[in-house]
């Protein structure tokens, strides 16, 4: 019995006398080195069989490329070469005319996984199942996040092979069965039942069945993401992938079924030791907890210590997604957990987010999350606890950060509303609640959340001028800053990537302990219009031209700016160079920028003089000494940076202050690679400093004696 099996949807075309084409996005099966296997099309005819090929295929990219011809759904005729449009495509799946093909099995072998041809008796066999239930629930046609139903599928079921609908129907049969046997098991222990179920707070053998079952349930509901339609075949790793590998659900061409009893990816236990780790793993007391489902905006609770995480504004609705796993928990639950699994599927119209979709227009939908949110804020407002800070979750996305700085409407619209609700906000703390995978390692990510710290507002709160916020800006934000850059005695600093989130915080602050804030005209600030001064007020600290940094490091910085790395012209770099305090030749002897042919343009921090001696410079900016920190780094590590801070720790502030400058600069100009060379420097900042004093410096601090 294989392990995997590979197939591909396949449409007919008319130009082929009606016969049902591949659909193919790749033939490659497997593109590691050494290890290269793909499927190799022989046409005969009007007729077609795959044959699996071992090594590096003459023409890779049109390997690659399978039978696509473009983005989208465009295809090629694998028989008579015509192309086969997008919306031929879509007309053909919505009218149920759409098949599906084996292409090739992969087993496992004793050095790994091995590729074979696909037999018609394979093919008969994955298609021959007929489960008595199927999950005849209707999909959400979602435009941005569930683009699967332009293709046909409209059912829940549509989303899964007939044998892996009855693999997932009869796991979920057999727990009632399973239900009895762990309830017998537990009765001859002589374990008292009190007869009360887990839903109802029972603690005795009852109870125990049920969250046995429930256990079990949510492996099912796994294994659900590993046994549909949408998994697809990862030719590196050799594995099935998930359907929801991002929160959509696509259409996937070149499908892979793994076999929920094997040993490899995708297979039941594998779900179940998952859960086991995490259950293993969880902060749990012996304290009992519940979970209930309220409406958030009228439930009654007092003196409670809040945290909470809401819905995002505009975000995914997740409603919509989550049906793809709450008919089969509901299918395998239902009997243990009946107020939970109520309804035949998830309540959407309630979800508090800004959908369009669900309203008549973006603003109406807005209109709609403000207002909710608002009641929810000032539902916990009012019932929290007075002694305890709540703290509220905001999933913070890559985009919200721009050249205006850290805003979004969706950032601004939560904040408001957790304002208008009575909240004084007092901190934004950046927390990283997900791990950043291989797609993500080259992007400098921003923290996967910023809990907002908050506490009531008094009802005495008094209203202040623009003049006066701005006033108080000035005044705190560098203390404030400092702090963070800085840190304390022993502790890390923030880094550099998530300093434009933190800083929020003392600004916000401030102008949410207020009543309001009053412009020259006498109406409100505006959410936006305080985080675009606060926001300024980070640069403004941050930036060279604040009078802290050397001319030759200022002229660096906004040449930077404007140019990166590129060449400019040498007009303007000697302008510039003047309004500065310095010149272009000042700048080239100092040996951070050349200059010949009419251009300028500064060194990249690899192209510095690799035995480069801060004692025997006479001319070094902080420019030049912020580089060359990096390019110790990452050529000789920590220790090899430290022994050269050792030589110049006058300068060690002045250096990790521009890294930070400079990180805020690319991260919102999208230069994600020059971005990551500072924020690298910065999140070792700490081990460099231990390192220089190691070196013979015992002078510099790690933080500030605050």
């Amino acid at each position: 019995m294989g392990q995997f099996y590979i197939g591909a949807d396949i449409s007919p075309n008319p130009a082929a006398n009606g016969e049902h084409v591949p659909l193919i996005s790749s033939f490659w099966l497997c593109k590691k080195k050494g290890k290269e296997a793909y499927v190799n099309p022989v046409v005969d005819g009007l007729s077609y069989s795959f044959e699996v090929k071992r090594g590096v295929p003459e023409d890779p990219d049109r390997v690659g490329s399978g039978t696509k011809m473009a983005r989208g759904a465009n295809f090629q005729c694998l028989l008579t070469g015509t192309p086969i449009p997008a919306n031929y495509v879509k007309a053909e799946g919505k009218a149920g005319r759409m098949g599906w093909k084996l292409m090739a099995i992969v087993a496992e072998g004793k050095r790994g996984r091995s590729y074979a041809n696909a037999t018609s008796e394979h093919e008969k066999l994955a298609l021959s199942a007929q489960p008595q239930w199927r999950p005849e629930f209707p999909l959400s046609t979602h435009p941005q996040y569930m683009s699967v139903t332009n293709y046909g599928p409209s059912v829940v079921a549509d989303l899964f092979m007939p044998r892996q609908t009855l693999a997932l129907a009869t796991f979920s049969e057999t727990l009632h069965e399973l239900h009895s046997i762990v309830l017998q098991d537990a009765l001859d222990t002589n374990w008292k039942d009190d007869g009360i179920s887990l839903e109802d707070g029972g603690s005795g053998p009852s109870a125990y069945a049920d969250a046995i079952c429930v256990y079990l349930g949510l492996g099912i509901s796994r294994l659900a993401n590993r046994q549909s339609t949408n998994t697809f075949w990862h030719t590196s790793r050799e594995t099935v992938e998930q359907v929801f590998s991002r929160h959509a659900l696509p259409f996937i061409w070149d499908t892979a079924e793994g076999n929920p009893f094997s040993t490899s990816s995708g297979n039941f236990i594998g779900q179940l030791d998952y859960l086991a780790k995490a259950v293993a793993n969880l902060p749990a007391e012996t304290q009992r907890s519940s979970a209930f489902q309220h409406d958030a905006q009228s439930v009654a609770y007092s003196n409670k210590v809040i945290s909470t995480d809401p819905p995002y504004y505009d975000n995914v609705p997740y409603a919509d997604l989550s049906d793809f796993f709450y008919v089969w928990l509901r299918y395998a639950l239902r009997a243990y957990l009946p107020d939970a699994f109520k309804t035949m599927l998830v309540p959407k119209i309630e979800e508090l987010v800004a959908d369009s979709k669900r309203h008549t227009d973006s603003l109406t939908a807005e209109q709609f999350f403000m207002e909710g949110m608002t009641d929810v804020m000032r539902n916990i407002a009012i019932q929290s606890h007075p002694a305890f800070p709540v703290t509220i979750y905001y999933a913070f996305k890559q985009s919200e950060t721009s050249e205006m700085g850290t805003a979004s409407t969706g950032w601004e619209t939560f904040i408001e509303a957790v304002i208008n609700a009575g909240f004084v906000i007092t901190g934004t703390w950046p927390v990283r609640t997900e791990l950043t995978g291989n797609l993500k390692k080259k992007w400098n990510a921003l923290a996967s959340s910023i809990v907002l710290v908050c506490e009531n507002r008094g009802v005495n709160a008094e209203s202040i001028s623009r003049r006066d916020f701005q006033r108080q800006l000035r005044d705190e934000m560098p203390e404030a800053l400092e702090t963070m850059i800085g840190g304390q005695t022993g502790q890390t600093p923030i880094a550099p990537v998530d300093l434009a989130q933190a800083a929020i915080g003392p600004g916000m602050a401030i102008y949410s302990q207020y009543e309001a804030v009053l412009n020259q005209d006498g109406t409100g600030m505006s959410v936006h219009d305080a985080l675009v001064l606060i926001n300024r007020s980070i640069t403004e600290y941050l930036s060279p031209d604040s009078g802290s940094f050397d001319a030759d490091t200022q002229f660096c910085s906004s040449w930077f700016e404007q140019y990166g790395w590129s060449h400019g012209q040498f007009g303007e770099a000697d302008t510039l160079a003047r309004a500065k305090g310095t010149s272009v030749d000042g700048v080239k002897t100092a040996g951070v920028a050349e200059s010949g042919n009419g251009q300028v343009r500064l060194l990249k921090w690899s192209e510095y003089e690799s035995d480069w001696d801060p004692g025997k410079d006479d001319r070094t900016p902080v420019w030049e000494a912020c580089h060359q920190m990096i390019r110790r780094l990452n050529n000789q590590s920590e220790s090899g940076a430290g022994e050269l801070l050792a030589k110049m720790p006058e300068k060690g502030e002045a250096i990790r202050q521009l890294a930070y400058h400079l990180y805020t600069l690319c991260e919102r100009k999208k230069w994600a690679e020059e971005a990551r060379a500072y924020n690298e420097l910065i999140g070792s900042w700490s081990a460099i400093v231990a390192a220089s004093h190691e070196m013979g410096h015992k002078n510099e601090q790690i933080g500030l004696e605050l």
